[in-house]
């Protein structure tokens, strides 16, 4: 950290009285973000996140926080802010992420059961999302999906796509997207996993479940944050618990037919694992973070899973003839 940065940092937490307070890391992830807790003399615990502009921008993060927390669920309240300096004060909603807790060996299906009774409660809002949040638009899904040639293939040193496997690969996208709205549209946060959820257990309810990552939100298939949970590109899950949250949920829901909810599901899971494939390529290529590599093989299988569906037949011979079998093991 630049001395510059460390400084208005200082003045910030000066600025709201926690310049004496005993700070430490807490954690970074696959941005420009970091966190830090700080812990006063009275013991009271808050967290710093900061958030460096040009490369982050704290804005989206405070209005679907406070959109959120306004609706009832546990994210951290926003303490203090300073959008232009990329620092906000946020509480503390402790340190038991679901990633904590399961290699503790706390009940899997108790954690999951809860997570997708809080995307259930969100899912019955009609006031789910709010104003300025932009919908998840073809320009941003296919600008995401393109990552696999940009980052990915350059990776595993694969010559570049010919201008025609490039067209066909956009015109793929772009016929069987609209599938992914056969289910209502809701607010997506783009990365509900067990790294960015915790077990609040002094609450009661959905909200008992913390959710910490959201900034990247956007208004679109109900499916998407279902899928993110339970296709993790970070950890296994077994099928059958995979099957009883989807029954779990679509209970809840059975206007939604099997066959929308599945064909959804397909779309969006591709496209979140093409996403994905390509996002850790560009880790490693680009910000020399090696370590999400390690994720490839499953990301893979899953994409497995998913090109199986009929109505994905295009993109898997797609794939069979440009990103073939010999061309996915990418380990760390």
């Amino acid at each position: 950290m630049s001395a510059t940065r460390e400084s208005l940092i200082v003045a910030f937490l000066e600025r709201h009285s926690w310049h004496t307070a005993k700070r430490w890391r807490l954690a970074g992830d696959a941005s420009f973000r970091k966190y830090d807790r700080l812990e006063n003399a009275q013991g009271r615990r808050v967290v710093l996140m900061d958030a460096p502009p040009p490369q982050e921008d704290v804005r989206p993060f405070v209005r679907i926080a406070r959109h959120l927390h306004g609706l009832g669920f546990s994210v951290p309240e926003i303490l203090a802010e300073d959008a232009e300096a990329g620092l906000l004060l946020l509480e503390d909603l402790g340190d038991d992420t679901y990633t904590r807790l399961l290699a503790r060996g706390h009940d899997e299906r108790e954690l999951y059961a809860l997570a997708i009774d809080a995307l259930i409660a969100l899912h019955r809002r009609s006031d789910a999302v709010p104003a300025g949040v932009q919908a998840y638009g073809h320009a941003r899904l296919l600008e995401e999906v393109n990552r696999l040639h940009v980052w990915y293939l350059p990776l595993i040193g694969a010559a570049p796509l010919s201008a025609d496997a490039l067209q066909s690969f956009e015109a793929t996208w772009k016929r069987i997207l609209p599938f992914a709205w056969r289910t209502p549209t809701s607010l997506v946060l783009f990365d509900f996993h067990v790294d960015n959820l915790l077990l609040v257990p002094d609450r009661e309810g959905v909200k008992a479940c913390g959710i910490l990552d959201f900034q990247d939100a956007v208004a679109g298939p109900v499916t998407y944050d279902l899928m993110s949970l339970l296709e993790d590109a970070r950890r296994d899950i077994d099928a059958s618990l995979v099957a009883d949250m989807k029954a779990r949920y679509r209970a809840a829901f059975p206007t939604i037919s099997a066959e929308d909810f599945a064909l959804s599901w397909a779309v969006m899971a591709a496209q979140r694992h093409v996403r994905v494939i390509g996002t850790f390529a560009r880790l490693k290529v680009r910000d020399s973070k090696p370590h999400y590599l390690v994720h490839m093989p499953r990301l893979w299988r899953y994409m497995d899973l998913c090109l199986a569906h009929p109505a994905l037949a295009d993109l898997k011979a797609w794939f069979d003839t440009h990103v073939p079998q010999a061309l996915r093991a990418v380990t760390a």
